[in-house]
């Protein structure tokens, strides 16, 4: 077991397989982004450009530094985290601070030429006050209703309330799968993610009920044949992008349908993109690239010195497993569209910086765990 944190004791294969994934997500966004781009901004590097601008490089500098940084430091600020997850989560409710940017969902707030989503910042920070809070429980409290269940359930209800004033059901889909990850990692009984799978499902059949944008969409995903030119086009010029793509696809670069038929080609739907270009056997490979680098952060949790540093990665890992699932099956069909991005791959500054800052925090314990 190292006892000095950094790069130069970090797990190699992680570090080789991070740098692989993020090194292809650029070059599939670049091809992805390319029409819209040119179209929005007469750049076609335009995404790609303010990717590396706004993503890459505070990303590898947040990277680098939490790669360093003893991760037994967060553990002493893990009240403060909550507070200021919270305190994020309501920033984007504060007149002339927050944003809908034209959408359907108050999920960004303004600072000067900025343009910040902070609830991908809440997926770092409410995952450093829940590791911690769990390292202080036994095994006993863990499994009792009253000092394990109760009190997780009663946190988390308040980001989910937040959220879901936020109209970000995507995110808030996120943070509990990485919460539930864990939870699980800490040993909470199976029946707790039983009733959370029942509460989970009562939940979605109020949104459901009570919200007719949400209604709409998921009415369409039980049927996407729905209502092709309006709340249906966006599963199916998905669904039309990744059967195109046929078994070799039509080549790097030559998608038709990023020429403004997909909506948010560089975003949520640049997985269609993919699948389209390098067809199914190219984008196998490529999805056994991303499973594995999960696999290899889920060894390094496994092998973690502390109940900390183990919940720190089983957390981070959960939650970039949980987005790819949700993002991914959206796009072939089996899920819901919540705009949720590919981690690593799609467009988003905030999310990527965040993303991997939070694998820089795996580096760091991998520095400190037993050989993976």
């Amino acid at each position: 077991m190292s006892t000095q944190g950094g790069l130069r004791n970090a797990d190699r294969t992680f570090l080789a397989l991070v740098g692989g994934v993020l090194l292809l997500g650029l070059v599939l966004l670049a091809s992805a982004s390319g029409p819209t781009g040119f179209v929005k901004f007469h750049d076609t590097y335009y995404f790609l450009k303010h990717q590396i601008i706004f993503g890459l490089i505070p990303g590898l500098i947040g990277f680098f530094l939490a790669s360093h940084i003893p991760y037994a430091t967060y553990r002493r600020f893990a009240g403060a985290m909550l507070v200021v997850s919270i305190a994020l989560l309501i920033s984007v409710f504060i007149p002339g601070l927050g944003t809908d940017l034209g959408t359907f969902a108050q999920q960004w707030i303004v600072l000067g030429p900025l343009t910040l989503q902070p609830s991908e910042l809440v997926k770092l920070t409410f995952l450093f006050y829940i590791a911690a809070w769990m390292e202080k429980r036994t095994e006993y409290e863990l499994r009792d209703v009253h000092s394990g269940l109760i009190p997780f359930a009663i946190v988390l209800s308040v980001v989910i309330g937040l959220l879901l004033l936020e109209h970000d059901t995507g995110t808030l889909a996120v943070i509990v799968a990485m919460a539930l990850g864990v939870y699980f990692a800490a040993g909470a009984p199976l029946r707790y993610f039983v009733l959370f799978g029942g509460g989970g499902a009562g939940l979605l059949a109020l949104l459901v009920a009570f919200s007719p944008y949400r209604a709409a969409r998921f009415m369409t995903f039980l049927h996407p044949e729905l209502d092709p030119k309006g709340v249906g086009y966006h599963i199916n010029q998905a669904l039309l992008a990744v059967g195109s793509g046929g078994f070799l696809g039509r080549g790097y670069g030559h998608s038709l349908q990023k020429f403004q038929y997909l909506p948010e080609v560089a975003g949520d739907s640049i997985f269609a993109v993919i699948a389209e270009e390098l067809g199914f056997l190219l984008t196998t490979a490529f999805l056994v690239l991303y499973v594995g680098f999960l696999q290899r952060g889920f060894k390094i949790a496994a092998s973690a010195s502390d109940g900390f540093g183990r919940y720190l990665v089983a957390g981070v890992m959960s939650w970039i497993g949980a987005q790819a699932f949700i993002n991914i099956g959206a796009m072939v069909g089996v899920l819901p569209i919540t705009g949720v991005p590919l981690p690593l791959i799609s467009y988003g500054g905030t999310a990527l910086a965040v993303t991997l800052t939070a694998l820089g925090v795996v580096v760091n314990v991998s520095s400190h765990s037993k050989n993976v």
